[in-house]
């Protein structure tokens, strides 16, 4: 696997370096001192992954993210001294196409780089995303026979995104309306550690209320539940939300599948499920389970996808009923559960 670094300072590269070497199938493709010289040389030469700092010269990791996904898209994982301090640049990365975030590793007295093995942890992650683990294992998705309709459960509209999700999720909840008959549900691919900040984020930028989800909370009309923990969201037969380590060998965590998969299971009324921007194939086959059941299934187009993975996987094996821009997926829903 081919990794290069984008950063300034010479400690954080040699820290980073030798964090890799650690690996013998990482190969270090490339440095590039700024933004604007990552650009440039992922043009010429586009590696596997990228890992990005932040905060740099001539061009921050944001805007050297935002062309390259445009340019020429790799897994592109951001690296900055302190992520909780630069939530806000995180989640505009992501929007964008970043994967994921993880501090930079810090080259002690010693020689040794400490926060390595985060590092090391998030891209073997990446790997298994893109193809490039050493261990592939495919994921088999067991799909539940759906239970018959009950109309005395709540409208449900069940969310799915990856790659460029957060910023595709503040345009879609923003064009909910204000008094929306419908409970929501979200799982997008993000370390646990910004879970509580996107949920305040989105909250800020939508008219209905958007929180972490906690066990035990239900489902409401008007109330956005947001998948909060590295373990998988699921719907009990309880009808409350858990999380559960299982399956454990699931690259996704949250996984959009095995969320789906218990909603098939448990929630006993047809919704509306959709497939957001993302890499890789999650949420496709349980999307599919869905349309089984009775539910309105929706994916984002290509057109307006930062990363078409996921929504194109669902669309490759029939999951969507609906392929559909953006803008256009929030009143799709709400036609799906009888709001208008």
């Amino acid at each position: 696997m081919r990794i290069a670094i984008a950063n300034d300072l010479s400690m954080a590269v040699e820290a980073m370096r030798r964090v890799l070497i650690t690996v013998p199938s990482y190969e270090l493709a490339w440095v590039a001192t700024n933004g604007l010289e990552a650009v440039a040389k992922c043009a010429v030469d586009t590696p596997d992954l990228i890992l990005m700092d932040l905060i740099m010269p001539e061009m921050n990791g944001v805007e050297a993210t935002k062309q390259i996904m445009s340019q020429s898209p790799c897994a592109i994982l951001m690296v900055t001294a302190s992520v909780k301090g630069n939530t806000s640049k995180v989640f505009a990365a992501m929007g964008y196409g970043a994967l994921d975030a993880v501090n930079t590793p810090i080259l002690g007295l010693t020689g040794q780089s400490t926060g390595g093995v985060s590092l090391l942890a998030k891209i073997a992650t990446i790997a298994k995303l893109i193809g490039k683990s050493d261990r592939k294992k495919p994921l088999n998705f067991e799909p539940t026979p759906s239970i018959p309709h009950n109309s005395s459960l709540p409208p449900l509209i069940a969310i799915g995104a990856s790659a460029g999700g957060p910023q595709a999720l503040v345009t879609l909840l923003s064009c909910f309306p204000s008094d929306l008959k419908a409970a929501v549900v979200i799982v997008q691919h993000m370390d646990a550690q910004f879970a509580p900040n996107l949920a305040l984020w989105l909250n800020q930028q939508s008219p209905l209320g958007v929180k972490m989800a906690v066990p035990g909370d239900r489902l409401e009309v008007g109330k956005v539940l947001l998948a909060g923990t590295n373990d998988h969201l699921v719907l009990g037969a309880d009808l409350a939300l858990h999380y559960t380590a299982h399956p454990e060998d699931y690259v996704y965590r949250p996984s959009v599948d095995v969320l789906f998969g218990s909603l098939v299971k448990n929630w006993s009324r047809r919704g509306a499920a959709v497939l957001l921007t993302g890499m890789g194939q999650d949420g496709a086959k349980g999307l599919l389970s869905l349309r089984s059941a009775g539910w309105q299934t929706i994916a984002q187009d290509q057109a307006t996808s930062t990363v078409y993975g996921m929504p194109k996987a669902a669309a490759e094996i029939g999951a969507a009923i609906q392929i559909l821009p953006l803008k256009a997926i929030a009143s799709a829903c709400a036609i799906a559960v009888g709001h208008f």
